[in-house]
């Protein structure tokens, strides 16, 4: 059996200045949109598809964030289904589940983390 392991690479997406904070911001990376959150509070960042899983709606970045049990999350604008924003399992008890991704900060500055084939070559 063969494993094949994409490579993660780190894209510049903007400023800290440039994010709500305790929101939502919606980046496009490549041909995907991706809703990246700051907790304020924690000082934390997570990264998430934008993209509803029950309609298909470019909507999460949009969405009321909080915590379940200490759980980042983001409930969909749409239909108020819970993401973790840790694991992109859904918190509400069904399948769906919405693609996560690394983020870090570095000199003021946002950056995640993609699949390289995510990125205009």
């Amino acid at each position: 059996m063969q494993t094949t392991i994409e490579e993660k690479v780190w894209i510049e997406v903007a400023p800290i200045s440039e994010f709500s904070p305790n929101g939502g911001t919606c980046a496009k990376i490549g041909d995907e949109q991706i809703a990246i959150f700051h907790f304020q509070q924690e000082d934390e960042w997570y990264a998430c598809e934008n993209r509803c899983p029950h309609t298909g709606d470019m909507v999460l970045s949009r969405g009321l964030t909080g915590d379940s049990q200490g759980e980042p999350k983001v409930a969909c604008p749409l239909h108020k289904k819970s993401f973790s924003l840790k694991s992109g399992e859904c918190i509400s008890g069904e399948s769906y589940s919405v693609r996560t991704f690394p983020v870090k900060v570095e000199g003021g500055t946002v950056y995640v983390a993609v699949d390289s084939s995510m990125v205009a070559k």
